[in-house]
């Protein structure tokens, strides 16, 4: 089985977070949703708190199949700060691994010196990158190698849906995308 690391710090995007779960899980995925620390409850920017299934402490890339990123920017700033998130985004990176990041946490892709040219982002944040080729609103989702990044909670079904397009293909995209009304995420 196919499995997904989602890492959440305090600050996390809600609909960001839970609707990617929410779509990989419906497709089968496996889908970890970790704790930068011991703490399994994580507050989000919007104030709901999610119970994680683990810490982050411990996994490693050659467990996963991909790591996936939510926004809101003061989740996003503790994943750039967090040594064990940038640690396994470049051990991912470095392996070929796939890694997608939503909203301001393609930040944490930049820190970690992951992020190349071709990605897209939240509005305004590009402002925090240092990388060229930001792509604004082109597309809600934008694949460069093995990297996936998207813009923010509006395109967070649709993101998750590429992702399920990229590890499990068109077929299971496309069946999961109809049964969720998701015609608006037809381009991906």
């Amino acid at each position: 089985m196919l499995r997904v690391l989602v890492p959440i710090a305090e600050g996390f995007e809600e609909i960001e977070a839970i609707s990617i779960i929410d779509v990989l899980r419906r497709a089968g995925i496996e889908v970890i949703m970790g704790s930068l620390n011991e703490n399994l409850l994580v507050k989000g920017a919007n104030g709901i708190t999610v119970h994680a299934d683990c810490p982050i402490k411990g996994i490693c890339a050659d467990e996963l199949d991909m790591i996936v990123l939510p926004g809101g920017w003061g989740g996003t700033k503790a994943l750039a700060d967090d040594t064990g998130v940038q640690n396994l985004l470049k051990e991912m990176n470095s392996k070929g691994k796939n890694i997608g990041a939503i909203c301001a946490a393609p930040y944490a892709l930049y820190t970690a010196g992951v992020l190349r040219e071709g990605y897209t982002c939240y509005p305004s944040v590009e402002d925090e990158i240092n990388v060229a080729g930001y792509l604004g609103d082109a597309d809600a989702v934008v694949q460069t190698g093995n990297i996936m990044t998207s813009r923010g909670p509006g395109t967070a079904i649709c993101f998750g849906l590429a992702i399920v397009k990229k590890l499990l293909g068109d077929e299971t995209s496309e069946k999961l995308r109809g049964g969720l009304l998701a015609d608006y995420c037809a381009s991906i």
